[in-house]
């Protein structure tokens, strides 16, 4: 009995150990096999419903000619589900500063970028919400084994809001080109390298504004015919440098800009006050204004120099990339628009040279400009310097040489001249003109009369030399702000009338010379 009891036991040892194997060989087989799939990295991360229900940018393929294997339907659906699942994680990283499933959709090289950014803006604490609505890939190439792929997605449009201290900053609506390779890598397609290039983007015309005014050596163009700026500073009269504020008025705005048309002049020199904008922080009701007067000046055919950055005058480092997310706002918002002649960086900054430093302001100006082309390659880009002798300054960067002159008549042409030997660009007299007061505080200045001789020869200048020039400015005004001009009342007065026509809208002696 014994004996028989013995060998069950045996038996059960021998049963139990030959199932747990095979229940270890099963499980160790399903691993395997998952393993041996890649393991669905859209399960892992939860992605497959997520992307369904937050990102679903249209893709268009316009090309998928490859002169070696050909692009399988199926492979091309993994390559797009793969490539789009990438661009996610990219946003998502981006929202959050995470770097989780980066590594599932980005070979080791490509990913290094990417950490770096994610890095920066943890510590910035800036974060970025973003997505793309449209993609146009064209295949490059295939490899014949099937393992590489290059494409360039055309034309992709991008939103992004950028946050800092979760405030957002700016919101920017972007359209880019870029390169891709792609590996297959475990079953699955990672990004190698994705490189933005600007230069080659295809422009579609629904899409992209080509530039309207551009240059060609010393001459500015409008659709490729030569363009003479005749042109005038502008505010209301009734809000001098408060255009945006409490009194502004379309109907107004639109009668002048009629006024200056009827003129004979083309073009009008407007200003963004940095402060009143909102700094970083860009007022939304100032950027309407801002489009009203734009499309106002349209409807006249009248281009327009916006100069930014007026009444700014910090110019210190840590305050750069406020300036960055103002500009960036402002000029992204209205790259498209066809009324912009050029964004003017900075009203007369040689005047901060004393109180700012010189290196200081310069160094500011170089560092700006290159990313307001990045910003807008569709507009030229200036400098309102005060004087001729600074007006060289950072000639290479800008795209033409503006400078003021309120110096005597008898230099004029000569400075000129020397100017313009000086530069192989477009040079404008940016601002000029005298004032028409001679009251209590300047018995000895100049009258009406006096204002209009003085534009009178200024004009047969222009016109024997064929100058460009804004002159300075339509109105007489009533009042001129103190932060403008000091509380001095001989300097206040005088600045009160260079317009051409007076406070009572009748025009001056002068208005007969305001061009050639």
């Amino acid at each position: 009995m014994q004996v028989n009891n013995k060998n069950i036991y045996k038996i059960l040892l021998l049963a139990s150990f030959v199932g747990i194997n095979i229940l270890l060989l099963f499980g160790l087989s399903n691993i395997l096999g998952y393993l041996n799939t890649g393991a669905e990295r859209t399960s892992m991360l939860h992605l497959e419903k997520e992307t369904v229900n937050t990102y679903l940018p249209k893709v268009k393929w316009t090309s998928l000619e490859n002169p070696g294997r050909k692009m399988e339907q199926q492979t091309l659906s993994e390559i797009e589900k793969d490539y789009l699942f990438a661009w996610h994680i990219r946003n998502n990283a981006f929202k959050t500063n995470s770097k989780e499933g980066i590594a599932d959709f980005y070979t080791d090289s490509s990913r290094v970028n990417l950490y770096k950014i994610i890095d920066h803006n943890t510590k910035q604490n800036t974060t970025i919400e973003s997505t793309t609505i449209a993609h146009n890939p064209k295949l490059e190439f295939y490899s014949a084994d099937g393992q590489l792929v290059v494409f360039t997605d055309k034309n992709v449009v991008e939103y992004q809001n950028i946050f800092q201290e979760k405030k957002l900053i700016s919101s920017i609506k972007d359209t880019a080109t870029y390169k891709v390779l792609m590996l297959l890598e475990d079953g699955f397609w990672r990004i190698r390298h994705i490189k933005r290039i600007d230069k080659e983007t295809v422009t579609d015309n629904a899409a992209i504004a080509k530039p309207i005014y551009t240059v060609s050596g010393k001459k500015i163009l409008n659709n490729n015919n030569e363009f003479t700026i005749k042109g005038i500073n502008y505010y209301p009269k009734n809000s001098p440098w408060d255009m945006y504020g409490e009194k502004f008025n379309t109907d107004t705005i639109a009668q002048d800009f009629d006024i200056i048309k009827n003129a004979g002049l083309n073009t009008i020199r407007i200003f963004v006050p940095y402060e009143a904008f909102g700094k970083a922080d860009i007022i939304p009701e100032k950027i309407e204004k801002l489009e009203k007067v734009l499309d106002l000046a349209e409807e006249q055919q009248l281009a327009v120099v916006v100069t930014l950055f007026d009444f700014y005058g910090d110019y210190s480092i840590e305050s750069w990339t406020l300036t960055h997310r103002h500009a960036e706002k402002i000029i992204t918002t209205f790259k498209d628009h066809k009324a912009i002649l050029a964004w003017d960086i900075k009203n007369e900054p040689d005047l901060d040279f004393e109180s700012r430093g010189q290196n200081n302001v310069l160094a500011w100006l170089k560092n700006i400009i290159p990313l307001v082309k990045q910003w807008d390659a569709n507009h030229l880009v200036t400098i309102g310097w005060s004087n001729t002798d600074d007006a060289i300054r950072l000639n290479d960067l800008v795209d033409f040489v503006s400078y003021h002159y309120y110096q005597d008549i008898k230099y004029f042409s000569d400075k000129q001249d020397v100017l313009q030997d000086a530069t192989k660009k477009p040079v404008i007299l940016q601002e000029f003109g005298v004032s028409s007061y001679n009251g209590f505080w300047n018995w000895f200045g100049k009258d009406e009369d006096d204002q209009a001789e003085f534009h009178k020869k200024m004009q047969a200048i222009f016109k024997e030399k064929q100058l460009a020039f804004i002159s300075w400015t339509l109105y007489d005004f009533g009042s001129v702000p103190t932060a403008v001009v000091g509380k001095k009342p001989w300097v206040r007065n005088k600045q009160k009338e260079f317009g051409f026509i007076d406070v009572k809208g009748n025009k001056k002696p002068s208005y007969l010379h305001i061009t050639y």
